[in-house]
């Protein structure tokens, strides 16, 4: 169990690792190629120090690595801009986001697919702005009114990943109780079930209800999320969010035992169709 900045070094780490071995390089003659000491090419792939991101562009450059997709995650990783140099856009809320916030947006911006079970709330990617409001004063009471536009300004711009080229593939399960649950009031909900129901008709948006007649489950545990990335799946990781962090899961055994959690609740959650039915009857009755 790591936090986010020690989890994406050692996942970079690992990577980089596996593309010197098939650049058929030894550390001292990667280290060579871009005019460092093998030391430092150790501590980057053991992920014991930080790399910015013009390191990680020349490491891929020695090890003649030209995948766009691959060399833009490795990046991503090392917390820096694209491959134009342009800032990602969560950069300019770098005063108001804690790190752990931003390492999250970061991952999930790189991310091909996510699946989470919430227990509490509906998930930060299928919110309305009213929703998302009402979320953040709850969650952040006394944080002053611009402070709070700005972090649900924040929770909009990530859905921008459900309508990238290629979209990201959202799964997600939702407890009864967060359906049931009054935040923002009825007008907010009756909004947030109607943009429910438009997520749900996206094809890469599959949304499944959880309801109270499934009795007990896994799932009791608690609300989680899986990331998984393009190319590299020893990058998956597992998100458990807290009061004041969030917690990443990276072992494999970690990431088969949450996998089978989610698997085992979607075969319990009712059907992506009756979800929507059970929705929309909420809905009406908002």
């Amino acid at each position: 169990m790591q936090y986010g900045p020690a989890v994406r070094r050692r996942k970079l780490g690992a990577e980089l690792r596996a593309l010197r071995g098939l650049a058929g390089l030894t550390s001292g003659e990667a280290a060579a190629r871009v005019g460092w000491h093998q030391s430092k090419v150790s501590r980057i792939e053991t992920g014991r120090s930080g790399v910015r991101a013009s390191d990680v562009r020349l490491l891929l450059e020695a090890y003649d690595v030209e995948d766009p997709q691959l060399r833009e995650l490795l990046v991503a990783l090392a917390g820096g801009d694209d491959e134009t140099g342009r800032h990602h856009w969560w950069h300019a809320y770098r005063g108001l986001l804690p790190p752990a916030y931003r390492d999250f947006i970061s991952l999930e911006s790189q991310a091909c697919r996510v699946r989470t079970l919430e227990t509490t709330v509906v998930p930060g990617l299928l919110q309305t702005p009213d929703y998302a409001r009402a979320v953040t004063r709850a969650a952040l009471g006394g944080l002053p009114e611009e402070q709070v536009e700005a972090l649900v300004q924040v929770r909009l711009a990530r859905q921008d990943v459900l309508r990238n080229n290629p979209p990201l593939r959202l799964s997600v399960i939702l407890d009864e109780a967060v359906l049931r649950r009054q935040v923002g009031g009825p007008e907010v909900l009756a909004g947030q079930m109607r943009r429910l129901l438009e997520a749900a008709r996206l094809p890469q948006v599959r949304v499944q209800v959880l309801p109270f007649a499934a009795g007990e489950h896994i799932g009791l545990i608690g609300s989680f999320v899986i990331l998984s990335f393009p190319n590299i799946s020893d990058l998956d990781v597992v998100v458990l969010d807290h009061l004041t962090s969030s917690l990443y899961l990276e072992r494999k055994e970690d990431l088969k035992a949450y996998t089978n959690a989610f698997n085992s609740l979607q075969g319990k959650a009712l059907s992506v169709k009756d979800s929507m039915d059970f929705i929309a009857g909420l809905g009406d009755g908002a």
